[in-house]
């Protein structure tokens, strides 16, 4: 790691990084060294970027033009391996806790509720404590991991949990063109939707995609959009 532990936002709303780069900026020991409101946007800079720890939204556009909600399930595993020495902090308003545990299994360092202020406040020595390998929960987090019952394990697998993940980032997406983002064969995306569909008795994409976000497998389909940021007007 650098002198410097460096840092990667991604989080679609600008009070909202602007709050983080409050909280970093006059710390001597943590550089900012890119912000990103879109996720396509993130692959790009890290190529480019050498990047610590990433603060990571699980709910943001995909890009001006696709505001569906990008496939953060899908990217996690993806950018640790292609970045073993990076750390991941999901900082998110949801508190579900299968899409907390998906996330945390994904490779996550951490998973922190927008909410917690305790640890917003706190947020450069969290973001200390997962650069040296740590592991950070809010509470609410927390709590939601140790939660037991029948419905323990996710009811998708990784990958069938990934594939979905894609479906509702590109729905128009060919099922060649989703199998090449997951570096798969057409044959082998098939089988892991088919298996899916059958755990959650659904026969379409659209039909398990709606049912995986009523269950909190994935982040609802309605984002939170800021209508001045998108050039709308609120009355």
């Amino acid at each position: 790691m650098a002198d410097k532990i460096r840092v990667a936002i991604l989080d679609d709303h600008q009070g909202i990084i602007d709050g983080y780069l409050f909280r970093l900026n006059g710390e001597p020991d943590i550089e900012v060294v890119a912000t990103m409101a879109y996720g396509e946007m993130l692959e790009p800079i890290l190529a480019q970027q050498p990047v610590d720890v990433l603060l990571l939204d699980v709910h943001v556009p995909g890009s001006p033009e696709n505001l569906n909600p990008y496939p953060i399930l899908h990217l996690i595993p993806k950018l640790l391996q292609t970045y073993p020495d990076m750390s991941i902090l999901v900082i998110s308003m949801h508190v579900q806790r299968t899409l907390i545990q998906a996330v945390m299994e994904g490779g996550a360092s951490g998973y922190v509720v927008k909410d917690d202020q305790s640890t917003i406040k706190e947020l450069a020595s969290v973001i200390r404590t997962v650069a040296r390998g740590g592991i950070h929960l809010s509470r609410a987090a927390y709590e939601q991991l140790r939660k037991r019952g029948d419905d323990l394990g996710l009811p998708l697998s990784p990958r069938q949990l990934e594939a979905l993940s894609l479906c509702a980032a590109y729905p128009d997406a060919t099922t060649v063109e989703m199998a090449q983002k997951m570096n798969i064969a057409s044959s082998t995306l098939r089988n892991l939707l088919s298996g899916a569909y059958l755990k959650l008795e659904v026969r379409t994409r659209s039909a398990a995609v709606a049912k995986a976000r009523q269950m909190g497998l994935l982040v609802p389909d309605v984002l939170p959009i800021d209508l001045e940021k998108y050039g709308g007007s609120a009355t």
